[in-house]
């Protein structure tokens, strides 16, 4: 049998370009803005980042442009420690992101064009199968087409690798994918558009993760931003509150953070539970600085988040 390490990701890389201001601009309207960044990202690529700076072997499969934007990636990957399993296009460009970042609450607003990355088929991600079934965790998410990701975790699942589905940006998507999710992770926004009901609070996010369960998923973790996590598996049923030791000033990576940081830590075998707190550390580090990719937390500023969490409490 295969000797399964580490973590594969599935997705997309795009250039985020992301702009501050002290709102969104209406239509037809023009505003300074206070800021600017262009940087890596794209969700699957971001967790990857996220995952390898936490500690993990980790193995991206996407396509790129042979262009500028594409070069940004690998030189990231080669930075961070990633493992680039890509197919380089020489007649797409590379995707990139429009992301509104509030300059005084840090919210976000984004619009992402997948370029190369939107071009990935099953058959793209059956001919990287040895780098799915030699995985310890399969992360995917719905910036890629879903076909892909749904190839992606019949493959990981057929294997025994665990299966981590983060159902973003809010597209349908077939419920049977649900059958195939050791651990889904929708945010709240994603969730009621899967379970047809809000989820604002705490009794809702419980609720809203017995429903996906119900269909299928293996456990759920409803992420909430500022509330923290929501996780119901066999073996556990708690909130997790999020984490955080300075001002919060950007949340556009967040989400990213949580998946790669809480992959990582499966991965390398803690449970569950402690899983969820390391991936919250994650986030908790990340959102306190600008861009995507570039906040993420490598292992040790995790763990002395956790600690003083720790302290705090004790």
């Amino acid at each position: 049998m295969r000797e399964q390490t580490g973590v594969s990701v599935l997705g997309i890389f795009v250039a985020d370009t992301a702009y501050q201001a002290s709102r969104m601009p209406s239509i037809g309207e023009t505003l300074t803005g206070s800021g600017f960044s262009m940087g890596p990202g794209g969700k699957g690529s971001n967790q990857a980042v996220a995952a390898a700076r936490a500690g993990a072997v980790t193995r991206f499969i996407s396509k790129l442009g042979d262009d500028t934007f594409g070069k940004l990636a690998l030189d990231t990957y080669r930075e961070v420690g990633v493992i680039p399993e890509l197919d380089i296009m020489a007649d797409f460009p590379t995707g990139a992101a429009f992301i509104f970042v509030n300059d005084t609450t840090g919210e976000n607003a984004i619009i992402v064009y997948p370029g190369s990355g939107g071009t990935i088929t099953a058959q793209d991600v059956e001919q990287r199968r040895s780098v799915i079934e030699s995985s310890k965790v399969f992360v995917t998410q719905l910036e890629q087409p879903v076909e892909a990701a749904v190839r992606g975790l019949e493959i990981a699942r057929n294997a025994g690798v665990t299966t981590l589905f983060n159902p973003a940006p809010a597209e349908p998507f077939p419920e049977q994918m649900l059958t195939l999710c050791d651990f889904i992770i929708p945010n709240e926004t994603e969730t009621r558009d899967i379970v047809g009901f809000p989820v604002t609070t705490i009794d809702e996010a419980r609720a809203a993760a017995v429903e996906l369960r119900k269909r299928g998923a293996g456990g759920a973790l409803i992420t909430l931003g500022e509330k923290g996590v929501y996780v119901l598996t066999d073996e556990v049923d708690a909130h997790v509150p999020a984490m955080c030791n300075a001002p919060v000033i950007d949340t556009s990576g967040a989400g990213d953070a949580f998946v790669g940081g809480f992959s990582a830590a499966l991965a390398s075998g803690e449970a569950v539970l402690e899983a969820v707190r390391f991936g919250c550390a994650t986030a908790g580090v990340s959102v306190t600085r600008r861009g995507t990719a570039p906040s993420m937390p490598d292992r040790q500023e995790v763990q002395t988040l956790l600690d003083h969490v720790a302290g705090a409490v004790s």
